[in-house]
């Protein structure tokens, strides 16, 4: 039984048949509800914002300097003044001192395996320990330092899901410089934006990589965003891709071009770590904001750390035999807090992985989980949805044994594909774990193990009882969530704290229902106003997902000349299945059924493809455009595969205007 005390705080994970600790002598107020014929001890109350609860927590930690004064103080309220959160003032440590130095020397976890890191082809493998790690990193934090990188400098990094982006993270973090990873997936406009905003000194890169079949020339991208920039005159470069014919394979600057290896085969792996005060930034990383222009999340050092270290802990029920598996790319927050930081402060195993999950066949992933015997398995419902389109042949081909525990991340999960997983790939055996988190809150802040306790506003800003559905938003903080974001405050607060003051507000929407459970609806810019009655958009694409025929479906909103708003949804069929007249009746029927007559869509549309970033997020504000006929898409530089767009305007909707 996986059990989790700090002080007088007890946590049992979901997977256990448990009863509540103690007798009522849990300190703080809990409740043990039934979760797939299990009992799960929720923490509703207030322990993830109370220090005491922290300051267990960092007993763990290695600090140079303990803090002083209050463990958090904030002012949310923009009323009262400029909003601010600092955590552990005066208090001074370094992260990579503390996930790696104490994994080796003081937790003697040197031989234990870091990253199993499998490639975009299946033989492409290496392992790398936690001893191996720090000596890379100390190698390279040298190599940063030669290169004049100090505390405090901005160093982008774009890379592919190699070790060395792992290395190359850390190594900053050990020097103080603050690192901002920008997805390999991006364009150089974008990558050049996110350069010219944080005021990057230093690119790291690589010369190229794989994606599936699919060579991407990486430095060719980065050499046109350095020159669209005019601001970075140094760049390292990783080689490895174009090895056997190099120079001629790739463009080469002498002047500002320098190569990873040879940089690294002089320097010393020993690296004394730089001390860092607790809100000292620690990273940068993009997300994008209404108004089309990237918001540079800031945060910092301790709350992060501490935050992450735990939701990473309680919410998979780590434990130190495991071997765990994100999906995700480190070039976004879930990679940040639970590939890179949130696993390595655990001393955890895990599996980096390059490639894609249909590559080079629909059951790569399951190998994999067989290849390393995963036991924790935290991927995103579009992933799900993508591999259901091909049934649950290719899954039972391997056996998973080994898994214990299921996650989603990214967006919320309708019940077709939970069921899926739940069911296909966890063979009714292993608890799904549906985490609802941020880039700027920095980690978990509801899942059904834990949350910091939100609340449900309507659109007067009052507090909403029992079961309702408003806006999403936090009274106070908690250690990791975000500090500002980078160069611009009055974002900051015009974004998240202005529209109800003395509230986070997270920009999502929320129901709760008659047992207490939350919902996730979806972004509140994502729902419409149909006849005066308030719909998400989650909600109808859920209802038109539990259709047989329907593999995955995005809805938007078309102005109505009488309704105000109506329901445009696109759906892509699963193989094999042709759109036509019966299909859609059947598809408004189920919708009208599901929800109510009021959500009956006014336009279905078949897409054999939808506008995706290279994450695989559905690109809805392109889709609001195709639906309307405006023809000006705005910036489409995230976008995966730009062909889509014109085929889903030939196939628009009769009638549609």
């Amino acid at each position: 039984m996986s059990v989790y005390t700090f002080g007088n705080v007890t946590i049992m994970h979901l997977s256990d048949i448990s009863v509540l600790p103690g007798g009522g002598g849990c300190r703080w107020p809990c409740m043990v509800v039934p979760f797939n014929h299990q009992l799960v001890v929720i923490i509703i109350a207030h322990c993830f914002l109370i220090p005491e609860f922290w300051g267990d927590i960092a007993k763990d930690f290695y600090w140079k300097s303990k803090h002083t004064g209050q463990f958090l103080d904030y002012n949310f309220d923009v009323k009262k003044g400029e909003i601010y959160i600092k955590c552990m003032e005066g208090a001074t440590t370094n992260i990579c001192y503390n996930v790696l130095d104490r994994n080796v020397h003081e937790r003697k976890l040197g031989d234990k395996v870091a990253f199993y890191w499998e490639g975009n082809e299946p033989g492409d493998v290496m392992k790398v320990t936690y001893r191996e790690l720090l000596q890379q990193v100390c190698q390279f934090a040298n190599v940063l330092k030669s290169q004049g990188v100090k505390k405090g400098d901005r160093v982008s990094i774009y890379m592919p899901m190699v070790v060395e982006l792992v290395v190359a993270m850390l190594a900053c973090v050990r020097i103080g410089a603050v690192h901002s990873i920008v997805f390999a997936g991006f364009s150089a406009e974008s990558l050049c934006d996110r350069i010219l905003n944080s005021q990057c000194s230093l690119l790291i890169t690589a010369d190229g990589f794989y994606r599936g079949d699919k060579l991407i020339n990486l430095k060719v991208i980065a050499d046109d965003a350095l020159q669209k920039s005019l601001r970075v005159t140094r760049s390292v470069i990783l080689c490895g891709v174009f090895t056997c014919v190099w120079f001629r394979q790739v463009p080469w600057n002498p002047e500002v071009d320098q190569c990873w290896r040879s940089l690294l085969s002089g320097a010393s792996d020993e690296c004394e770590p730089e001390w860092c005060d607790s809100e000292d930034p620690l990273f940068i990383l993009y997300t994008s904001g209404s108004t089309g222009k990237p918001k540079g999340v800031l945060h910092t050092v301790s709350g992060y750390m501490l935050y992450v270290a735990t939701t990473f802990k309680l919410v998979f029920d780590y434990q130190p035999d495991d071997v765990y598996w994100c999906t995700a790319d480190i070039g976004w927050i879930t990679g940040h807090s639970y590939i890179t930081y949130g696993p390595l402060a655990n001393g955890a195993t895990s599996v980096l992985f390059e490639g894609l999950p249909t590559y080079p066949d629909v059951s790569r992933m399951w190998e994999i989980v067989d290849k390393y015997q995963v036991t924790k398995f935290y991927t995103a419902p579009t992933a799900i949805r993508l591999l259901m389109k091909y049934g649950s042949e290719p899954v039972q081909k391997y056996n998973r044994e080994s898994l214990k525990v299921l996650g989603t991340v990214g967006e919320p999960i309708n019940p077709e594909a939970w069921q899926w997983y739940y069911s296909v790939v966890g063979e009714k055996r292993c608890p799904v774990v549906d985490t609802f988190w941020q880039t700027e809150t920095g980690g978990h802040v509801v899942t059904l193990i834990l949350s910091i306790v939100p609340a449900i506003l309507n659109e007067s800003g009052e507090e909403l009882e029992g079961p309702c559905e408003g806006y999403l938003v936090f009274k106070q903080p908690w250690p990791g969530v975000m500090r500002t974001v980078y160069g611009n405050h009055q974002r900051f607060e015009t974004t998240y704290f202005k529209k109800f003051p003395g509230y986070y507000v997270s920009g999502d929407g929320c129901r709760r229902d008659k047992d207490g459970y939350y919902w996730i609806t979806g972004r509140m810019d994502d729902m419409l106003n149909v006849s005066g009655h308030l719909l998400s958009t989650a909600e109808v694409e859920s209802a038109l997902g539990e259709h047989a025929a329907v593999a995955e479906a995005a809805v938007v909103s078309r102005l109505h000349p009488v309704k105000g708003e109506s329901l445009y949804c696109f759906v892509t069929l699963t193989d094999g299945v042709g759109f036509n007249r019966t299909l859609e009746a059947e598809l408004k029927k189920q919708v009208r059924e599901k929800i109510g007559a009021i959500a009956t869509p006014d336009f279905i549309q078949n897409a054999p493809s939808l506008p995706k970033t290279r994450s695989g997020k559905i690109m809805r504000r392109v889709l609001r455009k195709i639906a309307r006929n405006e023809q000006d898409l705005g910036d489409l530089s995230t976008l995966a595969d730009s062909s889509v767009i014109e085929q889903l305007f030939l196939n628009r909707c009769c009638g549609a205007v």
